[in-house]
């Protein structure tokens, strides 16, 4: 059984009071951690605010050697972080392998990138009314950084966030899903427990909206970092007042197939970008616009590559989907299809729910303003759109208040530039889905898709402020 305790800077928790966790497999119970009282909280804004102190000071090298240290241990433990995870969030077993694998990179690459974050000398004489001097800006620290991380990807997203901002010299809270206390637990404490690491500069609370609230209202925090919905991202800038705030909340990822493109190769990488994590992706893909003259040619081949997908046992080797996260979200999913069927949707493939487990789905005969297309689904359903021609269907991918990204399978050169161009979207990609992201790259949405950027090199961006000086 797994128990987790918070850490109030560098010291370990114990707490009178345990919540219960449970598998996303079955919802058997697997372990309980601490719960985090208001005051906790409270005390751990003020560590973190004396903790900055000494953490914008440490040396860059010693930094940098801390999230190397990080890495290096975490690589000793790949197998026991990749079962935690598959235990506390149903992902399958090989694809919980890939995101340890993500977060050693995701940690290595910001120790690397650390040394490109600096400043520029700026000629104060370019202009009539100036004078020469010695002027230059640098980056510094902001300062204590609250961290809220969610359950798709408990570890790496953690990494996302923890990494950039440390080596930065900010102090951070990190307040994880609650669907995995202990992955975020076992995490953290590499941090806390390295030879390296700064005193005090992390801290691990566990709690919903009355411990986020106390965390993102406090005049302490100066950047609210936040992953999750559109619903929570709007309440957090409601209530945290002048701060940085970098939000990634989800999207609705779509993808035209063009009568040029490849249509065996669209509808291979298609079912894996629409059914990957059981569909609990931001940039999972929810819609396919496909060419009216090939339309009918693609519904088969993804139907045949649908029916390949494994679902099941998360812990089996080749088990492709597992469960979703919990019930709730099972049953969500259930009433958006039953939703759409009633108002004329088809099931091409799929459709059925055993418990927590969901069939890969894909649905034709859609409209616009059906919920599993112009919301959020979350779940392993898919719907696939006919159009006239790549100018429709840019006007129907623009048509959602989301903007992560979008693709666009095609052989033309010049529409692959008017994807570009035309996307509204925070990324655009050419002949692969959607859900495609490297961790190096800047990531991150527009319109309700949120503010920011991830990405080790941007994210550190973010949590630093530019300083500029003027010397004579």
């Amino acid at each position: 059984m797994f128990k987790s305790n918070i850490f109030i800077g560098s010291r370990e928790i114990s707490s009178t009071e345990y919540i219960d966790s449970f598998s996303s497999i079955d919802g058997s119970k697997i372990g309980e951690y601490a719960k985090c009282s208001i005051d906790r909280a409270k005390e751990a804004l003020i560590v973190a605010k004396e903790a900055f102190s000494l953490a914008k000071t440490v040396s860059l090298s010693q930094r940098v050697a801390w999230i190397n240290d990080v890495a290096n241990k975490l690589s000793l433990q790949k197998e026991e972080f990749a079962r935690a995870i598959t235990l506390e969030v149903g992902k399958p077993i090989m694809f919980s392998r890939i995101e340890v694998d993500r977060c050693l990179e995701t940690l290595r690459l910001s120790a690397s990138l650390a040394l490109k974050v600096g400043g520029k000398t700026i000629s104060t004489d370019a202009m009539a009314s100036g004078k020469k001097s010695v002027s230059f800006y640098k980056r510094v620290p902001c300062g204590v950084v609250v961290a809220i991380t969610p359950f798709n990807f408990p570890l790496n997203l953690a990494a996302h966030k923890l990494a950039p901002a440390l080596l930065m010299g900010n102090s951070v809270i990190l307040k994880p899903t609650p669907e995995a206390p202990y992955t975020a637990y076992m995490f953290s404490k590499l941090f806390i427990e390295s030879e390296f690491a700064t005193p005090n500069a992390l801290s691990l609370l566990y709690g919903d909206a009355d411990i986020g609230n106390t965390l993102v209202s406090s005049d302490i925090p100066r950047v609210i970092s936040f992953t999750g919905s559109a619903h929570v991202g709007n309440i957090i800038t409601k209530n945290a007042g002048i701060k940085k705030i970098s939000l990634e909340l989800g999207g609705n990822a779509a993808t035209y197939i063009d009568e040029s493109g490849d249509i065996g190769n669209a509808a291979r990488k298609c079912a894996i970008g629409a059914f990957v994590n059981s569909g609990q992706v931001c940039i999972s893909l929810q819609r396919i616009y496909a060419n009216t003259v090939i339309y009918d040619a693609f519904c088969s081949s993804l139907a045949q590559e649908v029916k390949l997908l494994k679902l099941g046992n998360p812990f089996d080797e080749d088990t492709f989907l597992g469960p979703l996260v919990n019930e709730e979200a099972a049953k969500k999913a259930e009433n958006w299809l039953e939703s759409a069927k009633n108002e004329g949707a088809t099931v091409f493939i799929g459709g059925n729910r055993d418990g927590r487990l969901f069939e890969p789905t894909v649905v034709v005969n859609v409209t616009e303003d059906m919920k599993i297309v112009c919301e959020e689904v979350f779940a392993p359903i898919v719907s696939i759109v006919r159009v006239s021609g790549f100018d429709e269907a840019v006007e129907k991918i623009n048509n959602s208040s989301y903007g992560l990204q979008h693709s666009i399978f095609t052989d033309s050169q010049a529409m692959a530039l008017r994807a570009i161009d035309e996307f509204e979207a925070g990324g655009v990609v050419i002949n692969d889905i959607p859900t495609l992201r490297f961790d190096i790259q800047p990531y991150g949405g527009i319109k309700m898709s949120g503010i920011g950027k991830e990405g080790p090199l941007f994210a550190m961006e973010e949590f630093t402020e530019i300083k500029s000086v003027i010397m004579f």
